[in-house]
């Protein structure tokens, strides 16, 4: 038996805070076989539906001209953008099944021919926006055309960088494969009463460092992080401590501390700008074998 759906689809409004993307007029009235709908129809029916679905905690956002685009990526610590030219390609239905699983990442949709310019996106393209340190990064070409859930999933976890990024083994990749060469670890217990107030702290000290070092948080009380406590030769006693490393010579310096201060993590971070590590961190790391984090 065939099942048949009815859309009609106007200009509907999509909202993001106060201001209201419109939808162009597609098509309305149209019946046809659940089973012939093409990525495209899927996609108009979930952006629909969404709009009156309560339990959408968050929805894909139509961005219809440059200036709504630019400040959906400014307002977003992370934003990604399908920019595609045929919205019905199969990667088109793939990247909107994301949109659910990324309860803390951006979504939005486009396929305005001066939105696209201004990106320099000449293909259908998925980009990643990250505010701690202005990146875009592209999925384009071949890697669209082989893309799929499991592959996206894997982009999106290993490139969510934050202006504080917990540590784990996927955003490691991604903090190892960016432009900034000065890490921050704050290692501490997630657990611990002071959490909250400490990692807000942390938060706040962040932004005075964007785009020059990125905060990293470290939860102590995990097992498989314990190799990150031992690589800057920390032992439980010291926690909660502060770690800065530079990729580039793999300098490093540690402190440990009570409590978390934007002062205190000021001026450790501003110090180990203008070369001031500690002389027992450098005597260490001169005796101990260099070992991957």
């Amino acid at each position: 038996m065939t099942v048949l759906i009815e859309i009609t689809i106007s200009l509907a409004g999509i909202s993001m805070g106060r201001k209201v993307y419109e939808m162009p007029l597609i098509f309305t009235a149209a019946s046809c076989p659940l089973s012939t709908l093409t990525p495209f129809h899927l996609l108009l029916l979930s952006l629909s539906l969404s709009l009156d679905d309560p339990d959408a905690t968050q929805q894909l956002v139509w961005l219809t001209d440059v200036p709504s685009t630019i400040e959906f990526i400014a307002a977003a610590e992370v934003a990604i953008i399908g920019f595609f030219q045929d919205l019905e390609i199969p990667i088109v239905s793939v990247f909107q099944s994301m949109v659910q699983q990324f309860q803390d990442v951006s979504f939005g949709i486009s396929n305005n021919s001066e939105v696209l310019s201004y990106y320099n996106i000449t293909g259908n393209t998925i980009s990643l926006f990250r505010l701690v340190d202005n990146e875009q990064l592209n999925l384009e070409g071949a890697d669209i055309e082989s893309m799929d859930a499991t592959k996206l999933s894997r982009f999106i976890h290993i490139n969510s960088l934050r202006f504080v990024t917990e540590y784990n083994a996927m955003t490691v990749l991604g903090l190892f494969n960016t432009m900034i060469e000065i890490h921050l670890l704050l290692m501490m217990n997630k657990a611990s009463p002071e959490y909250e107030e400490n990692l807000h702290r942390y938060q706040t000290a962040a932004k005075l460092f964007q785009g020059k070092i990125l905060f990293v948080l470290v939860d102590s009380s995990l097992k498989e992080n314990g190799k990150v406590v031992s690589y800057f030769k920390l032992k439980e006693t010291q926690l909660p401590a502060l770690a800065i490393y530079r990729t580039l010579d793999d300098k490093w310096d540690t402190l440990s501390i009570a409590e978390v201060t934007v002062e205190q993590v000021q001026d450790f971070c501003e110090g180990f700008l203008k070369g001031k590590v500690l002389k027992e961190n450098h005597k260490l790391e001169e005796k101990t074998p260099k070992e991957e984090l």
